[in-house]
């Protein structure tokens, strides 16, 4: 029995089906998906997003790889450019799938940049099935050793180690900020790199009609092997569930808490008590008339934007937030899906995603705080706004429960944390209640989505099953 319907719960779901058990999973929503959910949020005709839109790690995943989801219905769109990265003097950097290219548009920088990024690309494969694998011991430990020398400090140190000029720091910074780490936080580095070699090696493709469609994939994918999703079901504690032998929850610690009632030692309840969520997120969607007028030519080709300026800007914005602040020009996460798949607005028309970082829990409305961002480098972008969504971090928890205060990460990426998930273990993904194992982004190797959590989760669970 599979509790949650994200990717790692389907991702779990599959996984057992495939090893001949019946795989069920309860889904209290209407529709099943956790993060990776469209619907129209604005006007009729606008499909949006409602959490996660831009998806590296899902064509990277060694598993989703394996499942052919091409089969049932999913396609990739890859945008000319992954991203730009748009300055206050009109330029934008670009971060395009060559490495090459790349390297030529960050002038002095490139040659060092390309140092950062060879190796990685070099062994891309590797890496990815040891950073997705993190439930056990590598296989390809100097890759991972070439990966540690590069992830493990902090963005703001490994920025000004390898580059000169402001083009390539920002470029880094507003990479390594997607960890919701202050980037002067150790590791904090390794984010912005893997998604920088990612960008490089698989792009950083949107499923065309929307996220839905990447769970709609997996439920037909799951469907094939036998299993099924039931939506509308709630489980409120593990007695609903308990005649099954093997329970996957794709919940993180502070629900399993809750499901557990009573069933956890005090020493076990006490530990994953202590688990800690990072920063919340203010999220906006936009209906608009036509394409975001960027001033930077470059935005205008870019599944997605970051807006923050310098390295040193967003530093102090991630920081801010860090220590429990609202940065009054906040580092903007904007994705524009339309310019690439016109199936998701009426003719003529475009939608815009876009979050900022929040302390965890806040129900400040960053609206205003984020448009500024987007005139900031696009003027006039107002005046083609025909509709807007907003969700706070409450708001986004109480259509997910799994983000919590509205963390999108399933927890704080500390790297004690993220070294131990969510828990010291020798079976991470296993809890102190016999046959119940855990299977969100609480456990490793975290998160995106890839469905490595829910994988290897069930895995465990049909060992321990015999």
């Amino acid at each position: 029995m599979i509790v949650g319907s994200g990717p790692n719960g389907l991702a779990a779901a599959i996984e057992v089906a495939r090893a001949g058990v019946e795989a069920t999973v309860l889904e209290q929503g209407g529709t099943p998906g956790g993060g990776v959910r469209s619907a129209e949020l604005t006007l009729p005709g606008f499909t949006h997003d409602i959490c996660s839109a831009v998806h590296p790690l899902a064509v990277a995943s060694p598993f989703f790889r394996g499942l052919d989801l091409e089969r049932f219905g999913l396609a990739w769109v890859h945008p000319p450019l992954p991203l730009a990265h748009p300055l206050d003097d009109g330029s934008a950097v670009v971060l395009e799938r060559s490495m090459s290219a790349t390297a030529r548009g960050l002038g002095e920088d490139g040659p060092a940049y390309e140092r950062l990024m060879d190796p990685l690309l070099q062994r891309w494969d590797g890496l990815v099935a040891d950073v997705l694998g993190a439930a056990r011991l590598p296989r390809h430990p100097m890759t991972m050793v070439a990966f540690a020398v590069r992830a493990a400090p902090s963005a703001g140190g490994l920025a000004a180690r390898r580059f000169r000029g402001p083009r390539a720091r920002a470029l880094l910074a507003g990479l390594a900020a997607h960890s919701g780490l202050a980037l002067q936080e150790p590791f904090s580095a390794s984010f912005g790199v893997l998604l920088g070699a990612a960008a490089h090696a698989v792009g950083w493709p949107l499923p065309a009609g929307g996220a839905q469609r990447l769970t709609e994939a997996l439920v037909a994918c799951l469907a094939s092997l036998g299993g099924r999703v039931v939506t509308g079901h709630r489980v409120a504690s593990l007695d609903d569930v308990a005649a099954h032998d093997m329970i996957l929850l794709d919940v993180t610690p502070r629900q399993l808490l809750v499901l557990a009632r009573g069933r956890l030692r005090s020493a076990a309840a006490s530990r994953l008590g202590r688990y800690r969520y990072g920063p919340g997120v203010f999220k906006v969607d936009w209906a608009l008339g036509a394409p975001i007028p960027w001033r930077a030519a470059p935005c205008r080709r870019a599944g997605a934007v970051h807006l923050g300026g310098s390295l040193e800007e967003i530093a102090g914005a991630e920081a801010e937030v860090c220590l429990g602040g609202h940065p009054k020009r906040p580092f903007v996460v904007l994705v524009q899906p339309t310019l690439f798949d016109p199936s998701r607005a009426p003719s003529g028309k475009h939608i815009a995603w876009a979050y900022c970082h929040v302390p965890n829990g806040s129900t400040r409305d960053m609206r205003e705080a984020v448009e500024d961002q987007v005139e900031r480098f696009a003027p006039g972008f107002r005046n083609r706004v025909l509709a807007r969504h907003t969700l706070d971090s409450d708001g986004l928890e109480a259509h997910n429960p799994n983000l919590v205060g509205g963390d999108i990460s399933g927890g704080l990426l500390e790297w004690r944390q993220l070294l131990f998930r969510p828990t010291p273990r020798l079976t991470p993904h296993a809890t102190p209640i016999p046959g119940t194992y855990l299977c969100s982004a609480s456990t490793p190797p975290g998160p995106g989505v890839h469905g490595m959590c829910g994988h290897l989760a069930a895995r465990a669970a049909l060992r321990g099953r015999g």
